[in-house]
């Protein structure tokens, strides 16, 4: 096996300028700033403008990950986008990436359907590859959730914003380490979190989706349970792994859902909130980008020291789930 060390070599994120408020849902659907707040911990998320999709997203976050590895898009091997909203439906988002940034011919691929679970599954992906030829992966975890979601659904509307984050993943000394992973799925929940019309099931009509938007079946008290259960065993078992205990842990960097689960995991690992990195009031959950955006607000805040120990985790539909330890 090579023993070459793989972890993160840069960090990047990008949100959009236009900030959605409480009070401005307020006005669209029967909802409030006090009810958002209190089931949701969200303040306000952020929107893509009418002139920015997917890949712009991506790329603005891929360069400032490029930028603080201290590398060109010539030195990428390989890149894989984590999305659920998708730049069209073919080719890939990746595809959209690869030519912007100027990358090379390189391979480049979506990996979609894993919902909020996306972005860690693509690591896990990456390092292996990584490990496999010493390549320098992108990776980034990117949604215009905003552009697609059923707008006057107050259950599923107000939780979701736009945004995007990345990260190299490759061979360096300097590298944050990846000191382990775990990812897992239970095919036997499909039907708890996920967007059916779309597909070949359900394709998309004028009478499941008058307006060209998508509407999210999410059974909240299962999901919960599942996302706190899973989260936290997947986090305990990648802490076994990496020959750490949950004592070790200098953060945790969860899956920005919404505040009632972000402090149930931390609750469930027995980890002081004060070491739970939390950012869902000002955007919202961002899916795929949720993971890679709070990990590179956290770092560039200076809640990350050189020798910390981070803990990734997140879930998503399908039901996948991943967590990911890292130490800077």
């Amino acid at each position: 096996m090579n023993d070459t060390r793989i972890g993160l070599l840069g960090l990047g994120a990008y949100v959009p300028e236009k900030v959605m408020t409480n009070a401005e849902w307020s006005r669209l659907v029967d909802t409030s700033d006090e009810w958002i707040v209190a089931r949701t911990g969200i303040h306000r998320r952020r929107f893509a403008a009418e002139d920015e999709n997917t890949a712009d997203l991506a790329v603005h976050a891929a360069r400032a990950a490029l930028d603080d590895a201290g590398l060109e898009p010539e030195a990428l091997d390989e890149i894989i986008v984590a999305t659920d909203t998708p730049e069209v439906y073919s080719p890939d988002t990746a595809s959209f990436v690869q030519h912007r940034l100027g990358a090379r011919q390189i391979p480049t691929y979506d990996l979609g359907g894993s919902g909020c679970a996306g972005f860690l599954q693509a690591v896990d992906v990456a390092r292996s590859r990584a490990r496999e030829a010493d390549r320098h992966i992108l990776v980034i975890g990117v949604e215009v959730l905003s552009r697609l979601m059923n707008l006057t659904d107050r259950s599923t509307c107000v939780l979701f914003g736009d945004g995007a984050g990345a990260v190299i993943v490759g061979p360096g000394d300097h590298a944050a380490e990846i000191l382990a992973s775990v990812t897992g799925t239970d095919g036997s929940r499909t039907d708890i979190l996920g967007i059916e019309a779309g597909g070949t099931r359900t394709p998309f009509s004028a009478e499941n989706s008058p307006d060209g938007r998508m509407d999210v079946t999410m059974h909240g008290q299962t999901v919960f349970k599942q996302a706190v259960r899973h989260m936290s065993a997947a986090s305990l078992k990648a802490l076994e792994r990496a020959g750490l205990s949950r004592d070790d842990v200098d953060l945790v960097v969860p899956h920005q859902a919404n505040l009632r689960i972000i402090n149930a995991v931390g609750k469930a690992l027995r980890v002081p909130l004060e070491k739970v990195f939390v950012n869902v009031q000002e955007y919202g959950n961002t899916g795929s980008a949720s993971v890679p955006l709070a990990l590179a607000q956290a770092h560039e805040q200076g809640r990350i020291q050189d020798g910390d120990v981070v803990l990734l985790t997140s879930f998503g539909a399908g039901f996948h789930w991943g967590s990911v330890v890292v130490r800077f």
